[in-house]
């Protein structure tokens, strides 16, 4: 069992400093990418406010298959380029949506979601998934946070593929 000590009335680069070393500490020795990939969901989804999604897509056959995740019942598989999931995968770039609605081809797997946040997870130089953060709140993910979490994706990709 972990037990970490977070507060969310701190700094982002503080906030995202804690949540890179928990994220090291579920995933030091565990082999298993998608047992790694459900506690880096649970650890994002209880620490980092105003989300209503935060999982991962895994890249199998030249499509995004949905991986473990946190939230509402969500699409299952999303092709290479389309949506904000599909463009972060093929374009191996972050996708920062602060209106969904507006972003070209999104894919509405919640039609809750305002504001999308997708960064691929990269293994030996292919990506292997992404981690996607929805919000109901438009314009809710700062630098702050696409510098957090890409670095915390960073520290543990070799973990999730």
């Amino acid at each position: 069992m972990y037990d970490f000590s977070i507060s969310q009335n701190q700094t982002p680069a503080e906030l995202y400093g804690d949540l890179t070393s928990a994220a090291a500490a579920l995933t030091d020795g565990e082999p298993d990418a998608i047992a790694n990939m459900a506690n880096i969901s649970a650890l994002i989804w209880q620490y980092i406010p105003d989300l209503n999604w935060a999982g991962f897509y895994r890249v199998i056959d030249d499509e995004l298959v949905l991986g473990p995740f946190q939230g509402k019942t969500a699409c299952i598989r999303i092709a290479m380029g389309k949506g904000v999931c599909g463009t972060a995968a093929s374009t191996n770039q972050v996708q920062r949506v602060a209106d969904v609605h507006s972003f070209p081809g999104h894919i509405t797997c919640d039609a809750d979601s305002r504001s999308e946040l997708v960064v691929p997870v990269c293994k030996d130089g292919q990506v292997i998934a992404v981690l996607d953060l929805d919000s109901p709140l438009p314009d809710r993910f700062s630098d702050d946070d696409e510098t957090g979490i890409t670095e915390l994706i960073g520290s543990i990709a070799n973990s999730l593929g």
